[in-house]
């Protein structure tokens, strides 16, 4: 994917065209702006929260992990005054939003390997605060009845596969690995662009039918606690070790808004913890945001935690 350049002048169109719906929850609520939302029309417009200002802009990906995490974010901010918006942008247009100072944070930068292509060519121009979330993965995934367990014993079993892996979108750094996991093991599969609430509906229709079926997977992800699923191993290491999610803010956040860089900074929490908030959502009619507001009240001594930390 390529990372969108932005000029204060030609932000609205720049940012628009880099923004897509990237694995869109099922269970997202209608509190957030759409996908396909631009987060500033300019770096001299109100998205730069300024010395004083109150007004927090969190960007994401629009992944059932990033819901949860953004929302969680969000309530314990609110918790403390501010006036928090959340805009779902792809995930070049969520580095170079903060590259370019027209968004506060994020809290869903999967790191190292991920979105490496979108941290390499910004990450001079933001702020990393470090893992909230340690121990996370992401690769290829089968139901637990599926009978080979690596990758590269993919391509013998290609038809069984229906000549495919099904992929989320276009625009997520893990369909680009794929796409290089696809060439280093010589595989012919195709990979289906779709979105993560695309992903899991024909997971759940192929294991209700007990078919074969590999999709994009990672770690935390409501899924596995709902099937039997495994990754497949990889030999060639394609996909990388363990990930984190990371906190990266925009430049200059500390000075304008020090507690909320604080909350920010001490922010973490672990994969049982957002699991928890996943399921949640997975609930029907459940709304992101409410669930979220009622973790964080019943995690009042872990958001302390957070809220307590001097930047």
């Amino acid at each position: 994917m390529k990372n969108a350049k932005f000029r204060a002048g030609t932000m609205l169109a720049s940012l628009a065209a880099a923004v897509a719906v990237a694995g869109c929850s099922p269970s997202d609520s209608g509190n957030n702006p759409p996908a396909g939302a631009t987060v500033a029309s300019s770096a001299s417009t109100a998205a730069v929260s300024g010395s004083g200002s109150r007004d927090i802009k969190l960007v994401y990906v629009e992944w059932s992990s990033c819901t949860a995490a953004t929302n969680v974010a969000k309530a314990v901010l609110e918790q403390q005054g501010y006036k928090v918006s959340t805009i779902s942008v792809s995930g070049a247009a969520m580095y170079s939003a903060l590259a370019h100072n027209d968004a506060d944070a994020t809290v869903c930068a999967w790191l190292p390997s991920t979105q490496a292509n979108y941290y390499a060519k910004t990450k001079s121009d933001l702020t990393n605060l470090g893992p909230n979330m340690t121990g996370t993965k992401i690769g290829l995934v089968v139901p637990d009845y599926v009978t080979i367990s690596s990758i590269d014993q993919l391509a013998a079993n290609a038809g069984k596969f229906q000549d495919r892996i099904v992929g989320i979108d276009p625009g997520a750094g893990e369909m680009d690995i794929t796409h290089k996991a696809i060439e280093a093991y010589k595989l012919p599969l195709k990979l289906i662009d779709g979105s993560g609430a695309t992903m899991a509906a024909a997971l759940k229709d192929a294991i209700d039918n007990q078919q074969w079926i590999v999709v994009t997977g990672w770690t935390p992800h409501w899924m596995w606690a709902r099937w039997k699923l495994k990754y497949l191993s990889d030999p060639k290491g394609v996909f990388g070790g363990a990930e984190n999610i990371d906190t990266l803010v925009r430049k200059g956040l500390k000075k304008d808004m020090p507690k909320a860089y604080g909350i920010l900074d001490a922010f973490h929490w672990t994969p049982a913890d957002m699991q928890q908030v996943m399921a949640a959502n997975q609930e029907p009619g459940a709304d992101a945001a409410a669930n979220a507001s009622k973790w964080v009240k019943s995690h009042a001594d872990l958001v302390s935690s957070w809220t307590s930390a001097k930047p």
